[in-house]
């Protein structure tokens, strides 16, 4: 415990976990943690290294983090400089502090898009085993089939090996609503060609709790704090596989 860092009850105050008193009972019921390690009152953190969770969820507690939500639209790449020129999503939302996005979403693909300097997050979102789903509405070249469906939902067998099973609804003809947990490479897209129908339009709707159907292709928003703490309950836990 180190005696110069900051009370909790003030960080978790500043991140919005209600007044300081209010954070002093949280304390106090046993619902935080710092580093594992129940948190007593008078603990002081350090806001560079601790670990800080409340009900079992790790909460960023560095100064300085943002959290930005972006729709990416068609022909934006999401790497953060491009040697072919191409725009990329970090010249959309503010130059300072630099951000990262959060998994990628090929150029012909559009939709939502998290981006942040947040890497405890992004380790947790990013990494197979928390699990968060992805959404996505798929046009695809002519209508499935019930076959084609069940093979999309049950696994689909691709050069790096079966995806797992999927989500899948038709939601008009060849429109689908796909939603999945893994992160491969162009997923969606080897996965419709496996069962012989290509991608037309690709628009990942939904990012685990993240849902916006008022943001505009190019438009970005800072996540409020109430979307940044879902997304941590979403992800939950330690993160013991940094």
């Amino acid at each position: 415990m180190s005696p110069d860092g900051e009370r909790l009850q003030k960080v978790l105050a500043r991140l919005g976990f209600g007044s300081r008193r209010g954070c002093e009972e949280l304390i106090a019921d046993g619902r935080v943690t710092v580093n594992g390690e129940v948190a007593v009152l008078g603990r002081r953190v350090d806001v560079d290294v601790d670990e800080v969770a409340v009900d079992g969820s790790v909460v960023g507690i560095r100064p300085g983090l943002v959290h930005y939500l972006l729709n990416k639209p068609v022909g934006v790449i999401t790497t953060a400089d491009d040697p072919q020129g191409r725009p990329t999503v970090v010249e959309i939302v503010p130059s300072d502090p630099r951000v990262f996005s959060v998994g990628r979403l090929d150029a012909d693909t559009e939709g939502l898009l998290l981006l942040t300097n947040d890497g405890d997050l992004t380790h947790r979102l990013t990494h197979p085993s928390f699990g968060v789903e992805k959404e996505y509405l798929v046009q695809v070249g002519g209508v499935p089939s019930r076959a084609a469906l069940r093979r999309l939902r049950e696994g689909v067998e691709l050069d790096d090996g079966p995806t797992a099973p999927a989500r899948v609804t038709a939601v008009d003809g060849s429109l689908l609503r796909v939603t999945i947990h893994e992160g491969r490479n162009r997923q969606i897209r080897r996965m419709c060609d496996a069962v012989g129908h290509p991608v037309v339009r690709l628009v990942r709707t939904r990012i685990g709790p993240l849902v916006d159907h008022t943001l505009k292709p190019g438009d970005w928003r800072p996540l409020r704090r109430d979307e940044v703490r879902a997304l941590e309950i979403a992800v939950g836990g330690r993160s013991d596989q940094r």
